[in-house]
């Protein structure tokens, strides 16, 4: 056989391996798709309890429908944590609506909102498994600020004598309700005064972010519901309009102070983006709005954020829970951290003067 004959034999023979060896893993493939397939999907019934991929930077947690099992650390000294708890009593209410209950809102009853003295959801429609407050108000974006108003008098009218304090939050919002409480401790719940993360445009002396959250005094939220929300003339009777700003408003016009809820570095507690927006030099947008609404002049990178920072906004339900895992079990082993003391008591109506560490010019 010549040279050119054996070559062709070679490649028939090496062509016809390589398809017969191809066929077999395309079918030793398709077997194990489906077997695996199987496994996945034999109970159709129920969502899949883990998660799924919505792109490739992205990662959406699926409601489990059940509380996420959390091991207690029983060798933890919480005792000043407890007597805040006991002493700083904090009402938190969450703003959502139906498409969020199990898509959002589920994830802070299930992390952050189950350290709140009384929680509470309020929505549009009941669900008894979350335990939402129905209020006569439809769902959207102009229907804010109504919302916010039947959601402040629902509270005045069941729950007063249920806390101090009144925190109002977004279903993306992240909050950590011991340093909110570590911030409200030396102040007196009869001072008219509400803390956030301040903006100053539009509210002479300032307005709170509401993604950020807010959280007011017993007798700011008395004012707001007692003299400012009957009154047309201080205070906006329409449904529509940005809730953060028309509640400041509200709240300046009946003499409740916005207060600075900076720490004693002037760093900031609140905040109304991620934390890597904050922290991270150089990530954020300094033509973005948010940097000609702030109230304070503020720093990137680890100066931004008080050790003791309170909140965080457009954080995700997996984001929730990995911030639950950092915060609360997370240690890094050999260092312990002392207790800041406690601040001496402040009488009603008093205030903290600015921050040690803050200049004149620290409002932008």
């Amino acid at each position: 056989m010549t040279a050119g004959g054996l070559l062709r034999r070679s490649i028939f023979y090496y062509d016809t391996r390589s398809n017969r060896r191809s066929i077999a893993y395309l079918i030793v493939g398709l077997v194990m798709g489906f077997f695996l397939n199987g496994l996945i999907t034999f109970n159709t019934s129920k969502k899949p309890a883990w998660i799924h991929h919505t792109n490739h930077n992205r990662i959406v947690l699926a409601d489990t429908g059940k509380d996420v099992d959390r091991h207690q650390r029983s060798h933890d000294n919480n005792s000043v944590a407890q007597k805040l708890y006991n002493e700083v009593r904090v009402l938190c209410w969450i703003m959502t609506n139906p498409n969020n209950h199990h898509t959002k809102a589920r994830h802070v009853q299930q992390t952050w909102g189950k350290r709140c003295n009384k929680l509470l959801f309020m929505s549009s429609t009941e669900d008894a498994e979350l335990v939402t407050i129905a209020l006569p108000v439809a769902e959207g974006r102009n229907n804010l600020w109504a919302k916010t108003k039947a959601a402040f008098r629902y509270i005045y009218e069941n729950h007063m004598d249920d806390a101090d304090w009144f925190f109002k939050a977004d279903d993306d919002t992240y909050a950590i309700v011991e340093n909110l409480r570590f911030l409200l401790y030396p102040y007196s719940p009869e001072t008219p005064i509400y803390f956030g993360f301040k903006f100053k445009p539009f509210v002479k002396q300032g307005y709170m972010s509401g993604g950020a959250g807010y959280v007011l005094s017993k007798e700011a939220v008395r004012r707001f519901v007692e003299k400012a929300m009957p009154n047309s003339k201080i205070c906006s009777p329409k449904n529509s309009g940005a809730e953060d700003v028309e509640i400041g408003k509200c709240l300046e016009n009946v003499n409740v102070i916005a207060g600075d809820s900076r720490d004693s570095h002037a760093r900031g507690r609140f905040f109304s983006f991620i934390p890597e927006y904050h922290l991270i030099p150089n990530h954020a947008n300094k033509n973005y709005w948010y940097w000609k609404y702030i109230y304070y002049k503020t720093d990137e990178g680890l100066n931004c954020c008080s050790d003791h920072a309170i909140s965080f906004h457009y954080i995700t339900p997996t984001r929730m829970h990995l911030l639950d895992y950092f915060i609360y079990h997370l240690r890094p082993y050999g260092i312990v951290h002392p207790l800041d003391i406690l601040p001496k008591k402040l009488k009603v109506g008093e205030t903290d003067p600015p921050p040690v560490a803050a200049l004149d010019s620290d409002v932008v």
